[in-house]
This record gives structure tokens, C-alpha cells and sequence, in this order.
């Protein structure tokens, strides 16, 4: 019955489905693992990097972690090219912002931006979804930090933890339990904080518990991840994507939670 329906994406099926941006999505879940952890501190994102040949020249840039612009860093799950023409695209709409108004564009101004993109390539004939999410990590004063998850259809929404790509759903069960949620007093103690009791260090601490029990791997390296924060210095928002060295010491210090996982 899909047969009849998913060889355009503007035709509903009966059940009243969109085939082709349901597989856009299933190609996404198999696409290397992308985790955002929100703290009161900043927020953190990590990616596993696709498996390469050992000849392969290494890249000197990012291959799963972009910064979009100086408030906001995003980690992608899914098609590398894809990814890359709404990056530049984000990159254009901030810059326009930024020359209009001299002000940083609003988080989520920006990710409802690259939505709705995304989502008129659903609704032209002759055009294909995009195969690609994002975890899109900024700040701006009006609302402090912000987590927000983005899917080919262009539906967006707010997270204090999430993951996109392989073992997703895994993932999400081991952040809904090992989260530390709101402060018992409910108020934020400094400017652009967030309601919840992670610190950077425990979001990093939860990070690599995370990729330990989700990614198929005997041992987590730098060669296999990608680390980045954004983080408050003299109340401006500062974005630190991590170097191969750095991550290695970020699992060093927490081999030892990691360790049962490997059992």
C-alpha cells in the first residue's frame, strides 16, 4: 500500500501519512549518535563520528558539531550534505539579523528559521526532505540557555536533555532517569542560568555515561567523537568545540563510571 503514496512527498496517504519524510526520519536513526545535556552553567553537546578507513585524511574541521553563529552551536544526525546547506543558510539568516538589528538573532527565532525551511520541502512537488536533525545549543538574554531538537518535517521542540540517531530511543531512557531536574527552589541563581541542578561537570559526567551504553564501541576515543559547549564568559556567550586532545582527557576523567558498560 506505501508503494501507491511515497513516490511524492505531497501526497497523503489514506492513514494520512507523508512516506517520504517518515523515511528522511528512519534514515536519520541510523546516522552516528548526537547528544545535548542543558546545565545551569551551559550546555553540552557531544557526536559520534562515522566509522572511516584509517587511510583517510583527517579533517581538520568539525564533522558532526557546527557553530551557527556566536550564540548558537548545533551537532547534526544524518546526511553530512544536507546539513551543510541549512548550516550556511543559518549562518546567512544570523548574519542578516545581526546587520538589521545589531544584536545577536534569538535562539529559537533562528532554529524556527531553519524549520520552516525544512518544512517547505515538504509541501513542493519535485523537492525532497532534508535527511538530517539538529540539536541546536545557544543562549540569548531574553530566555538564557536553550536545547532545542529540529526533524526533516520542521518540527521543533524545547529539551533540557536530548538525543538524535542511532540508539535514540535508548539514549533518552538513560537521561529521563539519570537527570538532575529542577532546583528544589525553582529560581535561577545567575544570569542566563537554567532551572536544574547539573553543573557543567555533571553534564559531561552524564555525556560520556551516555555514549558509553549507546554507541557499539569496546572503548570510547577521540577519534570517534566530537565534544562542544557553550558557556557563559563576561556575560557573553562562549562556544568551545573541543580538540582530539581535550576529549581524551574528558574521558579520563570519567573512565571509571564509564566502566561497568563495558561488562
Amino acid at each position: 500500500m506505501a508503494r501507491r503514496y511515497d513516490s511524492r512527498t505531497t501526497i497523503f496517504s489514506p492513514e494520512g501519512r507523508l512516506y517520504q519524510v517518515e523515511y528522511a526520519m528512519e534514515a536519520i536513526s541510523h546516522a552516528g549518535t548526537v547528544i545535548g545535556i542543558l546545565s545551569k552553567d551551559g550546555i553540552v553537546l557531544a557526536a559520534e563520528r562515522q566509522a572511516t578507513s584509517n587511510l583517510l585524511e583527517q579533517s581538520m574541521g568539525s564533522e558532526k558539531i557546527y557553530e551557527m553563529n556566536d550564540n548558537v552551536v548545533a551537532g547534526v544526525a544524518g546526511l553530512t550534505a544536507d546539513a551543510n546547506i541549512l548550516i550556511n543558510q543559518s549562518r546567512i539568516i544570523a548574519q542578516r539579523y545581526l546587520q538589521k538589528f545589531d544584536s545577536p538573532i534569538p535562539v529559537e527565532q533562528l532554529v524556527r528559521r531553519l524549520c520552516d525551511m525544512k518544512q517547505g520541502y515538504t509541501q513542493f512537488g519535485g523537492l525532497r526532505p532534508f535527511g538530517v536533525s539538529f540539536l541546536c545549543a545557544g543562549w540569548d538574554p531574553a530566555f538564557g540557555f536553550q536545547l532545542y531538537q529540529s526533524d526533516p518535517a520542521g518540527n521543533y521542540s524545547s529539551w533540557k536533555a536530548a538525543c538524535i540517531g542511532e540508539n535514540f530511543s535508548n539514549a533518552q531512557s538513560i537521561l529521563k532517569q539519570e537527570y538532575k531536574d529542577e532546583d528544589s527552589n525553582g529560581a535561577n541563581n545567575q544570569t542566563g542560568s537554567a532551572n536544574t541542578r547539573m553543573t557543567m561537570d555533571d553534564a559531561l559526567k552524564l555525556t560520556c555515561v551516555v555514549l558509553s551504553k549507546t554507541i557499539d564501541t569496546a572503548k570510547l576515543t577521540s577519534e570517534k567523537l566530537e565534544f562542544a559547549t557553550i558557556t557563559l564568559k563576561d556575560d557573553k556567550p562562549h562556544i568551545h568545540i573541543y580538540t582530539p586532545g581535550e576529549i581524551d582527557e574528558v574521558l579520563k576523567k570519567y573512565d571509571s563510571v564509564m566502566k561497568p558498560s563495558e561488562n
